[in-house]
């Protein structure tokens, strides 16, 4: 019976805003697999929670692994925990996959579809943070095929600032990117905004409403997903369903435990589960269930790395619907550089399996060492709840 040999962390350097956490998994027969933890800021914590509990993984037939990689909202260990789990779980549906020589899809569920609808975050590769910067990001994207746009223009905003003279210069500034993106796109392109949870609820629905020319499909994490603002968020739901606008939200959520409480209490149109945080392939699979189940859309969180965008793919594949998934524009020559075989194949804003399907990606292990951990700023997510 084939047995977990080793794990390892390795974290790669992208650029000065990124790492990406790649963890590796090897059987006893030396077949080795991927998956991504990727969580800026907690690299070194993440792989020391690794670190603690390897002695107790390596040595255990797959299955027995399989079932100790349980996520949980409520697991001490919190996002950390959860998310070194999620790249575990990726890692071992490939090594099953390759074990028996199958896809991922055979692994996880039957297949669905033959390729993925992607939409462009051109937010990271935008350097030049005016509205001709975004545009010229989307003008890139928009040549290689791709038809819906997401960006992050409200740099620097707090909720503890919204109501004042910096925070509405900075609101200002991003309704004038947004309105640039769209004169840019055109009608017919799908254009969503992320704002990473940094709005009240008043100037989040007055923002929403300054933006109507802009004709959005969906406006993102308004403001931060926590009980105390449940009413708040269906009350700015309300105002975006009432102008044909969906509110997305929910990439940082672990488990069906807690989607199904964002289903119960009707908060989002779309929710945005993130193979890193959620659980894993067959968790993310439970959600995209259940979000079908009770007419929520499905797309996707998928900002980072190639690994994540590959075990994305595969969910997407099996998924009973898939609205879009989201994929990292030109943040980094790295993410195709890195990958030596097993590339998902780009086309016409589309993603489909390779033409070997059950290969798992294999990275270059001499770039992955030539670019070590090096500190850089957390999350977003991290700032607001220090």
């Amino acid at each position: 019976m084939k047995t977990i040999a080793d794990i390892k962390c390795h974290i790669f350097n992208v650029s000065p805003k990124t790492n990406w956490i790649l963890i590796s998994i090897e059987d006893s027969d030396g077949l080795k697999s991927w998956g991504e933890a990727s969580l800026n800021g907690w690299e070194l914590i993440l792989k020391g929670t690794l670190d603690y509990f390897l002695d107790d993984w390596v040595g255990l037939p797959l299955n027995e692994f399989k079932n100790r990689l349980n996520t949980s909202s409520k697991i001490p260990g919190g996002l950390v925990y959860n998310t070194l789990v999620s790249a575990l779980t990726q890692a071992l549906v490939s090594l099953m996959a390759a074990n028996n020589d199958k896809s991922v899809c055979e692994i996880i569920g039957p297949q669905k579809r033959q390729s993925i609808p992607l939409y462009a975050n051109i937010n990271r590769a935008t350097m030049d943070r005016t509205p001709q910067g975004f545009v010229n990001t989307a003008r890139k994207a928009k040549e290689l095929g791709f038809t819906k746009f997401k960006a992050a223009p409200f740099d620097k905003l707090m909720p503890n600032i919204c109501s004042t003279n910096e925070g509405k210069k900075c609101i200002n500034h991003g309704i004038d990117c947004v309105m640039a993106l769209r004169d840019y796109l055109g009608p017919e392109d799908l254009l969503m905004i992320d704002c990473h949870w940094r709005f009240d609820e008043l100037t989040a629905i007055k923002t929403l409403n300054d933006l109507l020319p802009a004709k959005l499909h969906w406006l993102e994490c308004p403001i931060a997903e926590n009980y105390s603002n449940w009413e708040a968020t269906r009350r700015i739901r309300s105002a975006a369903n009432a102008n044909g606008i969906l509110l997305a939200a929910a990439e940082t959520q672990v488990g069906l435990d807690s989607f199904q409480t964002i289903f119960d209490e009707k908060l989002y149109d779309v929710v945005m589960p993130d193979i890193k945080y959620c659980g894993g392939p067959w968790e993310m699979l439970k959600i995209a269930e259940r979000a079908y189940e009770y007419g929520v859309k499905f797309s996707p969180h998928n900002p980072s790395g190639p690994i994540c965008t590959w075990h994305s793919m595969q969910l997407c594949l099996v998924a009973p619907e898939c609205e879009m998934l989201e994929i990292q524009f030109a943040e980094t020559e790295f993410y195709d550089l890195l990958q030596n075989r097993s590339k998902p194949i780009f086309k016409n804003g589309s993603l489909f399996l390779p033409d070997i399907a059950h290969d798992s990606p294999d990275l270059d292990m001499e770039l992955l060492i030539g670019r070590p951990y090096q500190r850089v700023p957390p999350g977003v997510e991290t700032i607001l709840n220090m």
